[in-house]
């Protein structure tokens, strides 16, 4: 509910600061106080339009601030957290418009658009006037509001739930024919293409596997090279490099003619000879041992550039190789198998809709029913409002399958005939400016339970009436207020004698501007005002023991 309203320079209003709780709430005044500058702050904090002639004379600025206190399931929550704002325990709305006519909107301190504002504070706040009619007005609240005051949510849930899985089964056929078409399309390519890595036949891990054999196969080559070049080495290659075994033994020859001086060298010869020869053979052995295999280096090489072409060719990782050949496989088989799938999910989306028909069915007999009982009880609010010769029509109204949804087959629409022989039209356009604010004070006291707004303005409801019409309106309006705020601007003392708070709106001079104030009564001051109302500018005893009368009725 509405909770605070701060205005700053607005028209005729300097500076003003209000508190408000719940029931209900009259601001009564002069003709002309500034009452409805009251009402349109509070709109420019919701969101309406917002005209540089709203500052007052000399302001560089105006501002408005709302504070809302908000239910912890109320549905602004869910808005405010799709668009990431944060919930706070007090709600604040508010708007600042410049002399250019610019104006910035924000919502608990945080920067919002205009638009957003407008949508957060439709949640907030209804108004009611004689020539801006809001919320109730709107067709596309009507099936919501009837379901809430008629309808069980069980049944609107099947049908939400229905929907969803007819919509589920649709998308799921609509994908598999896509499937098939586009599979139809790339046949050829799909049967050379798959033939094409049947043959390759990639395997999982393959490349790794590849890569590490061709290294160690590349390793084991060179190891052999050289192997090989360390025996060519040891061995002789022609007359003029007879390898070091032939030089060894020349030397020993030489050695040998020297005698016993040389047998220390000669016996070292012999052992480097010795060791030559085993050194041969430990690498003849070794040579053996690692020979490289050319062929299956190549072999493997081959493989594994193979496997990375293909990866390249479909712009995948060689890894994947064998999982995309799987898909396109699947593809090219769903060509056979496409059309039974199709067959099956088609039957499956004829099930789910005769499901979602037969839910939205039971639906629309509730909501028959339910639209019934909503035309009695507005109805039996209607002759005490003195709309004794309208008649309310709730029409529910089949649409098309195309519009089907979550909500059902049908949608409701609330009519009026505001007099004998005149046919049934939508609510804004057929009745008056004072015959609309009653109309919707009715639909008001038979939807409050049902309403997901928290507080309601009623911009002189009681216009053109008087008498017992008058006191069936403030009746009226304490009865919304049990469950819902409603704020009212009323010139009716019947209706003032309601409210269980009052204010009064008044205009005064200071420093040679006039501004409005606003003040709240107590006890006394509200019987004074009432009593004000009753006879005028001259209050007489009579006026002020009708004002008592007036209160002292007032359960």
């Amino acid at each position: 509910m509405l909770s605070a309203l701060a205005i700053r320079d607005v028209v005729l209003i300097e500076r003003l600061d209000l508190t408000f709780g719940p029931g209900l709430i009259v601001l009564t005044g002069e003709t002309g106080a500034g009452k409805s500058i009251l009402l349109d702050g509070l709109a420019i904090a919701l969101g309406a339009r917002a005209e540089p002639g709203l500052l007052r004379a000399g302001a560089e600025q105006a501002s408005v601030t709302a504070g809302f206190v908000v239910a912890p399931d109320h549905p602004v929550h869910a808005l405010l957290a799709e668009q990431g704002l944060a919930a706070e325990e007090t709600l604040v709305l508010r708007r600042v418009i410049g002399r250019d006519g610019r104006s910035r909107a924000l919502v608990n301190d945080q920067p919002v658009g205009v638009a957003l504002l407008r949508r957060i504070g439709a949640l907030l706040v209804e108004i009611q006037g004689q020539h801006d009619q809001m919320g109730l007005a709107d067709a596309a609240s009507h099936t919501g509001l009837l379901d809430a005051f008629g309808v069980a949510p069980a049944l609107n849930g099947a049908v939400a739930e229905a929907f969803r899985g007819w919509r589920a089964a649709t998308a799921a056929l609509a994908a598999a024919r896509a499937g098939i078409e586009a599979a139809e399309r790339d046949r050829d390519w799909l049967t050379h293409t798959v033939a094409e890595l049947d043959k390759l036949a990639p395997e999982p891990g393959e490349e790794d596997r590849l890569a590490a054999e061709r290294l160690a196969l590349q390793q084991g080559e060179r190891r052999a090279e050289a192997i090989a070049a360390a025996l060519a080495e040891l061995t002789p290659r022609d007359r003029r490099h007879p390898g070091p075994a032939a030089t060894l033994r020349a030397a020993a020859r030489a050695l040998q003619r020297v005698g016993e001086p040389a047998a220390a060298a000669l016996a070292a010869i012999e052992r480097a000879e010795e060791a030559l020869g085993e050194a041969e053979t430990l690498l003849s052995s070794l040579a053996g041992e690692t020979e490289g295999d050319p062929r299956r280096l190549e072999a493997a090489e081959e493989r594994l550039f193979a496997l990375r072409a293909a990866a390249r060719k479909h712009a995948v990782a060689v890894v994947e190789l064998p999982a995309h050949a799987a898909a396109l496989r699947a593809r090219l088989a769903s060509l056979q198998s496409g059309e039974a799938e199709v067959a099956a999910l088609a039957d499956a989306v004829g099930s789910a809709r005769a499901a979602y028909i037969a839910a939205a069915e039971r639906l629309g007999a509730a909501r028959t029913a339910a639209a019934a009982r909503l035309q009695r009880a507005v109805a039996a609010e209607l002759a005490p409002l003195r709309l004794d010769k309208a008649r309310f029509v709730v029409e529910l109204a089949p649409l098309a399958e195309s519009a089907w949804g979550a909500q059902g087959c049908e949608a409701a629409r609330f009519l009026i005939a505001a007099n004998p022989g005149q046919e049934p039209g939508p609510l804004a356009r057929v009745a008056s400016g004072g015959e609309l604010s009653r109309l919707m004070l009715a639909l008001k006291v038979v939807l409050a339970a049902g309403s997901p707004v928290p507080t309601l303005v009623f911009d002189e409801v009681d216009a053109g009436i008087g008498g017992a019409t008058a006191a069936a309106v403030g009746e009226r309006l304490a009865r919304v207020a049990e469950r819902l705020q409603v704020l009212v601007v009323t010139h009716s003392p019947q209706v003032a004698a309601r409210g269980e708070a009052h204010l009064r709106v008044a205009k005064r001079v200071a420093r040679g501007h006039t501004v409005t104030e606003v003040a709240a009564l107590p006890a006394a001051e509200r019987r004074e005002e009432i009593a004000r109302m009753l006879a005028g500018e001259a209050i007489t005893d009579a006026a002020r023991a009708a004002a008592s009368s007036l209160l002292d009725r007032v359960p």
